[in-house]
């Protein structure tokens, strides 16, 4: 903490004093004094803010204004700033400056009543009826609702989450089968992580009040979110028997075939959508990304670009367009890149999303030193978004150590379902994990999948809600009946079934699986699990440039990123120990540097004969849905072998967290 800040919330407090009992200029005075600190985000945001509001009650509405473009400037998506500006610009007669804030307002939070009845006002006296329902609409909506829930609802969209759960269970506590409350709770879920919690609420609710859209549309995305497909299509077309011809509801049926594998049905009904619709720049991004993973690129290419021409500083389809890895950005797209990048008032989101795709835009420029300038600028604003923090899976590590020893590993020998269907890929992202899939789905035994989450979800149910430091998992491996190892080795079995054709064994290849390879071994013993990995400075550099579209937060820092390949090391060490021989550790440059042994020793450990369909690798045909889909449709090349060397001078602190021992082997 700084110098001064000790005192931040009582300084704070203080001035909402002030202001409540109209001291406005001294409210103005300290909170001005309070910034000259240098607080923390949250207290900097929460301090612009109320000097704001005490400018505007002092009469002083272009000092505000100018606070409030400081505080946009910083936190674009801060949706009481908008309806601050709303205020101002209606004291100040400029009417559809007011509606566009109110707008940019309620479209962030849309539990802010007093935009909303602004807003409402200020369309109807320009005699814009029409654009003033779905306002109206809203405001109906939060004066049906109980004053708790509307409270609720606004402490979630100012990302106040725990106080939010709090008053949510709550409500619910005397009213058990509110259903809004209900949908709200598993908002808040989402938001937090607690994906079966939050389904199953959802699930409740569709069951309790089937007619209720929303609820639907919500289950439908959590279903999604989690990988569900097959039950989250049949949501979709019940949501489509509610409202045919929905095109909203269109996209997400489009959405549900391209996770279930029926590309072609997926992307005709995007194209059905975007021909009603084309101005959804959303949409156009979706529709590319279908045609990335069946190796339609220029399609794909072409989509990207659709998406940008229709919302200019949607960093989503200029980063997609870089995550081709193959595409080349033209003078006039990087300027737009560099503009948006700078510009004030830009989404925290798509500020992240340029400044990825301007690191690689100019990396193949090789303009160095500006390319890192971009990349370290773009993990910087994700590591604040995520707030990660390394420590939580140095302890992670340490628990799985702890718990999973030689001991638990004899007393339950014969537990578990005696299948041999899963091959599991883990590691790291950016380790080769894509290209080593890539082999064995080109075996004719073999079926291609995706990064499933289903072991994931196991070892959450396992976890419970409680914190890392209190978790009964993975302590209560030693505790649960050995019954309940089959039945989950059958829960996956059947969970899986989906993604699969007709081959004998299949591929998960969700890197992340190398934390619960213990978990695997006791519900599936005789499962193969297949490490792959890559040099350390390549593995966690190439990590660094590349933005995901979900987890993987200890990539956003060279300290972060470096001291979560020790942890990863250190961990499947401790399996080499405790199951010798359960995992085949594959390096990267072996394979690049002499394909045809690899791909024998690879094929040995699974149990398979050797084909050569599987040296051939770049000719098979297939679905693949990662960042590397472009690279594994080429023959070996060993030109990334070295690319972080470009990179090298700026690097250092990537170094020391790996330290020597990780550097030297």
């Amino acid at each position: 903490m700084k110098p001064g800040q000790t005192g931040t919330s009582e300084n704070l407090t203080q001035a909402k004093e002030l202001i409540r009992t109209a001291r406005f200029g001294d409210a103005i005075f300290s909170l001005k004094q309070l910034l000259a600190t240098e607080p923390e985000d949250d207290d900097r945001v929460e301090a612009l803010y109320m000097l704001a509001v005490a400018q505007r009650y002092a009469k002083q509405p272009v000092m505000a204004l100018a606070t409030l473009d400081t505080l946009l400037g910083e936190n674009p998506e801060y949706a009481r700033a908008h309806q601050e500006q709303g205020h101002l610009y209606l004291a100040l007669n400029r009417s559809e400056d007011a509606t566009h804030a109110y707008a940019s307002a309620v479209e962030l939070n849309p539990a802010l009543h007093a935009s909303l009845k602004a807003l409402v006002n200020l369309e109807q006296r320009a005699g814009r009826q029409q654009q003033a329902q779905p306002a109206r609409e809203r405001l109906d909506f939060l004066n049906r609702l109980p004053p708790e829930l509307v409270n609720v609802l606004d402490l979630i969209h100012e990302n106040k989450l725990y106080k939010a759960e709090r008053l949510c269970r709550d409500y619910l506590q005397g009213h058990k089968h509110h259903i809004e409350a209900m949908r709200l709770l598993a908002e808040i879920g989402i938001r937090l992580g607690i994906y079966d919690d939050a389904e199953f609420l959802l699930e409740s609710c569709v069951e309790f009040a089937p007619e209720y859209v929303q609820a639907r549309i919500d289950y439908v995305n959590i279903l999604i979110r989690k990988t569900r497909f097959e039950k989250a299509h049949e949501q979709a077309r019940r949501l489509l028997e509610l409202e045919p011809g929905n095109p909203g509801f269109q996209s997400t049926l489009a959405t549900t075939l391209v996770g279930l594998g029926r590309f072609d049905e997926g992307i005709d009904l995007y194209k059905q959508v975007l021909d009603e619709q084309p101005g959804r720049h959303e949409l156009h991004l979706q529709l590319g990304h279908a045609q990335k993973t069946t190796g339609l690129l220029d399609p794909a290419v072409e989509s990207y670009r659709e998406a940008y021409r229709h919302r200019p500083d949607f960093g989503d389809a200029y980063w997609s367009l870089a995550n081709t890895k193959t595409y080349r950005f033209k003078d006039e797209e990087l300027d737009l890149i560099r503009r948006y990048a700078d510009s004030a008032g830009v989404a925290g989101n798509d500020r992240v999303h340029l400044c990825f795709a301007g690191g690689k835009a100019l990396e193949d420029r090789e303009d160095y030193a500006a390319s890192f300038e971009y990349y370290e600028k773009g993990n910087a604003l994700k590591l604040r978004q995520t707030g990660y923090r390394i420590e939580k899976m140095e302890a992670r590590v340490q628990a799985q150590t702890d718990s999973c020893t030689h001991e638990l590993f004899e007393n339950r020998q014969g537990a578990g379902l005696d299948c041999r269907d899963p091959i599991f890929i883990v590691g790291l992202p950016r380790s080769g994990s894509t290209l080593l899939e890539q082999i064995l789905a080109s075996h004719s035994m073999v079926d291609g999948t995706m990064e499933l989450h289903n072991i994931l979800a196991l070892a959450q149910r396992l976890r419970g809600r409680e914190t890392e430091e209190t978790s009964r998992y993975p302590g209560i491996l030693h505790e649960l009946d050995e019954d309940y190892f089959r039945r989950f080795g059958e829960q996956y079995i059947k969970d899986t079934r989906v993604y699969r054709a007709e081959a004998p064994l299949f591929i998960d290849k969700m890197p992340n699986n190398f934390l619960h390879i213990g978990l695997i071994r006791l519900i599936l013993p005789n499962a193969r699990v297949i490490d792959a990995r890559r040099d350390p400075m390549a593995c966690c550099f190439s990590c660094f440039k590349q933005l995901f579209g979900e987890g993987q937060e200890f990539t956003y820092g060279l300290q972060e990123v470096g001291r979560y390949y020790r942890a990863y090391v250190s961990l499947m060490d401790h399996w080499d120990r405790v199951l010798p021989g359960f995992v085949l550790r594959v390096m990267h440059e072996d394979v690049v540097e002499d394909l045809e042994t690899q791909v024998r020793r690879i094929l040995d450990f699974c149990g398979l004969p050797f084909e050569d369909a599987c040296v051939n690798f770049h000719e098979t045909e297939r679905n693949i849905r990662t960042p590397s889909s472009e690279q594994v449709r080429q023959p070996i090349y060993r030109s990334g072998l070295e690319q972080w060397r470009n990179f090298e001078p700026w690097l250092d602190p990537l170094k020391e967290a790996l330290g020597p021992e990780i550097l030297g082997k």
